[in-house]
């Protein structure tokens, strides 16, 4: 059944796409689209469309860089509701007076956004906390003006302009969900409990504690944190502590949420980092990045590759990970990649800005119509983010370079040899099973040459020098076989406990391994004896 047809409603929502619509029309977009004109429009245009340029901000894979750059600068510090606005909240939700909740709140709010204001108060039982009030009507507000966004989209004669910047259709859906998200204080409790159980064990780490009783869809209570925020390094230094330490510790944090946990924070600027009785303070769980296990496989390959020079495997990663809006022009991608690894590919860890590589990747992926998943482009903003973080705070320290250590003790810490000695012989033994026949091919390869019932393109005139090579890379061959099913026999013993052992192989294994490397002594004894003849 359709909705009943609201005259105020409908006069209220002509009025608002009148608004844009002028606005719009104030930027002569008819004349170029800008970063500036967008920054300008967004900001023009209130909180939700502030809101609605910081999502934008992080998809470089939709946008191009400068237009991302510019909205970065876009702040939500709006102006706060009345303090009678906020306990008209708290008391909806409740269902009851806020005084029976708490003890007392601060007026003056902590700060004010586009979505939600919070304050600091104190419960019944004198415990400190602090409480998140999402803002009257937001969900609703921005709704309808997602909706009329589309359709002033539509009546405006602008999508040739903006159509070659980005997917509209794309951006706004996007923009929708995450903003959806963001509004779900539920949603954001959720996130902090599960943060709390992967940091758990942590010693360095900590986090707020959630009032769950007192928490609903649009209230948010948690325990208060007081602390310092990483980026007053002069009050830190005072206070004794270590900024290198501080940083190292930050960065492995961080390494481990994206590459362990695969849930991580992704919007650690300095606000939402403090430094609490020699810890790091985590706040703000708002907006958490989630990775797949294939996300994180192919995270870690795109940065083997990365450092590897494996042009190849970087342009496997972007059509994997991403889906493509066009066709793609794949000698153009090659190239592209190419051109980026070659860029970053040489350098030392050390030297490498994670960042900076996320960026020129999300600008690949942005240049041939890629959009990549918004989980892949959280993880970017938070790397970035991060990185500002660690250069301002402990330059010496590099995440790129931690990031590779984590991976490789990781690889270590993960390797079951039992199953990869397995692997590896069942590769092995289906190998063997093709060379075997190698030297019987050749052989009879040979024998129809001399005989004359084969041609081939092989000059032998004069010379018995050509059989003799071919005679030698046969034996070769045959012995290069033969290390082979001793390794393999050797390493299928070691999973036995056929007695006598020699520590914790068998004998005959190990007779197995040292005949195999007395074998390949030879091998290369003679191959080096050919050489100097």
């Amino acid at each position: 059944m359709s909705e009943p047809y609201d005259k105020e409603k409908s006069k209220k929502n002509a009025s608002r796409l009148k608004e844009i619509i002028l606005t719009l029309r104030k930027y002569h977009l008819h004349r170029g689209f800008t970063p500036q004109k967008l920054y300008g429009i967004l900001e023009d245009l209130g909180p939700t469309y502030v809101k609605i340029g910081q999502i934008l901000s992080m998809r470089q894979d939709m946008l191009p860089k400068a237009y991302c750059d510019e909205l970065t600068k876009l702040r939500s510090n709006v102006k706060p509701l009345d303090f009678q606005e906020i306990c008209a909240v708290l008391d909806e939700e409740y269902g009851c007076s806020y005084k029976e909740k708490f003890a007392q709140i601060d007026e003056k709010p902590l700060g004010s956004a586009s979505i939600a204001q919070v304050h600091s108060a104190t419960l019944i039982n004198g415990q400190q906390v602090v409480i998140k009030v999402q803002r009257p009507n937001i969900y609703e507000t921005m709704s309808k003006d997602i909706t009329i966004l589309k359709r002033a989209i539509s009546m405006v004669k602008m999508v040739s302009s903006i159509g070659n910047v980005m997917d509209l259709k794309a951006v706004i859906d996007e923009i929708w969900n995450t903003a959806k998200e963001e509004m779900d204080f539920l949603l954001e409790a959720k996130h902090m409990d599960r943060f709390a159980e992967l940091n758990s064990g942590i010693s360095y780490i900590t986090y707020p504690k959630v009032y769950h009783d007192l928490t609903t869809k649009h209230v948010l209570v948690m325990e208060r944190i007081h602390g310092i925020p990483v980026d007053k390094v002069d009050k830190l230094k005072e206070l004794g502590y270590d900024m290198n330490e501080i940083g190292q510790k930050l960065a492995e944090n961080f390494v481990k949420q994206i590459l362990d946990d695969a849930f991580f924070h992704a919007d650690p600027h300095p606000g939402n980092i403090w430094i609490m009785d020699g810890k790091i303070a985590w706040l703000d769980f708002g907006m958490m990045g989630k990775l797949t296990g294939r996300d994180k496989e192919l995270f870690r390959s795109a940065v083997t590759a990365i450092v590897n020079n494996d042009i190849y495997q970087l342009k496997n990663v972007f059509l994997t990970l991403g889906t493509a809006k066009q066709p793609i022009d794949h000698a153009l991608l090659y190239t592209d990649v190419d051109e980026m690894v070659s860029r970053y590919g040489n350098l030392e860890l050390g030297n490498m800005n994670l960042g900076v590589v996320f960026q020129e990747f999300m600008h690949v992926a942005n240049k041939h119509h890629i959009l990549l998943p918004q989980s892949v482009t959280m993880l970017g903003r938070g790397v970035m983010t991060i990185e500002g973080v660690l250069r301002f705070c402990a330059p010496d320290i590099n995440l790129l370079q931690i990031l590779a250590t984590h991976m490789s003790n990781e690889f270590f810490r993960n390797l079951d040899w039992n199953k990869e000695l397995k692997r590896t012989g069942k590769g092995i033994y289906t190998i063997l099973n093709k060379v075997a026949v190698i030297p019987s091919q050749l052989s009879d390869l040979i024998q129809m040459t001399v005989k004359g019932q084969t041609k081939v393109n092989l000059d032998i005139s004069g010379s018995e020098a050509p059989l003799k090579r071919i005679d030698s890379m046969v034996n070769r061959i045959i012995a290069t076989v033969i290390i082979m099913s001793l390794i393999i026999g050797s390493s299928l013993l070691c999973l036995t406990e056929i007695r006598p052992m020699v520590g914790d192989i068998p004998l005959l294994a190990m007779l197995g391994y040292i005949l195999a490397g007395v074998i390949g002594g030879i091998l290369v004894f003679f191959m080096i004896r050919k050489k100097k003849k």
